[in-house]
């Protein structure tokens, strides 16, 4: 697939992903969208891809939101759809992707662009962030699981509160609220992201995936995450992944994943 609206670039076992849309600043259409869920199915398939970094381009925006001038005259079933297809198509598949994605937020994260960043496994900020979800000033709500995953980021408090008022926080409220693991000058989000990066990729990839996948048990409608992590913790004992790691620790060396 040809894209247009995207960058994707691989340095060793880290691909980074550009949304490239600065005039709009980065704002997601459907094209972006398809063109990000593809870039994303390969990426996950791809065993020489080990962390997946999504950023925007420029300085200005990781992505200022949905561009609302394609479904400003939807209705109630369209609407619906959008919802759906959304979800199914992008935010839902990175939330469960089993390579761990890190967003990079450079600048303006609104609506659909916190959600996404929401999204990922792992979010850091530049210092210039400002993140919210406007929706309400729209007449209409998050639509892409900012109702959802911000209040089991944030909160249920502070996910009302940045909801309901629809206003930014900035990049130091956003560390404060949990919303990001970290905040760096913009000069630095990069490289900040590709060293958190290769923390991750010393370590198991199947054991990554597995985490991933219990850790979002918890947030599952009738799953007992307890459960779930005692069966994939048994799990593990039968992969070559254990067997290697355990094998270096007592050999005193490292793992070889």
């Amino acid at each position: 697939m040809n894209y247009e609206n995207i960058l994707v670039e691989q340095e060793n076992s880290i691909q980074v992903i550009t949304i490239n849309r600065p005039s709009k600043l980065n704002a997601l259409n459907k094209a972006t969208i398809e063109e990000l869920s593809h870039a994303l199915i390969a990426s996950d398939k791809d065993t020489s891809v080990r962390v997946v970094i999504i950023t925007g381009a420029g300085e200005k925006a990781f992505v200022a939101g949905a561009d609302i001038s394609e479904f400003s005259d939807f209705s109630v079933e369209e609407g619906k759809d959008l919802s759906k297809k959304g979800h199914d198509q992008l935010f839902s598949l990175i939330d469960q992707m089993k390579t761990p994605v890190i967003a990079a937020v450079n600048g303006f994260a609104l609506g659909g662009g916190l959600e996404l960043a929401m999204a990922a496994h792992i979010r850091i900020f530049s210092e210039n962030a400002r993140v919210g979800l406007p929706e309400t000033s729209l007449g209409v709500i998050p639509g892409y699981g900012g109702t959802q995953r911000l209040a089991q980021i944030a909160g249920k408090g502070r996910a009302m509160e940045m909801i309901l008022s629809a206003e930014m926080i900035n990049a130091s409220k956003a560390l404060d609220y949990g919303i990001t693991n970290n905040v760096v000058p913009l000069e630095e989000l990069i490289d900040s992201a590709k060293k958190m990066a290769q923390k991750i990729i010393k370590n198991s990839p199947m054991a990554l995936a597995t985490a991933i996948q219990c850790v979002n048990a918890n947030y599952a409608p009738g799953v007992d995450g307890m459960a779930y992590e005692i069966n994939a913790f048994g799990n593990c004992f039968g992969t070559e992944d254990f067997t290697e790691g355990t094998r270096a620790f007592i050999e005193k060396r490292k793992a070889n994943f």
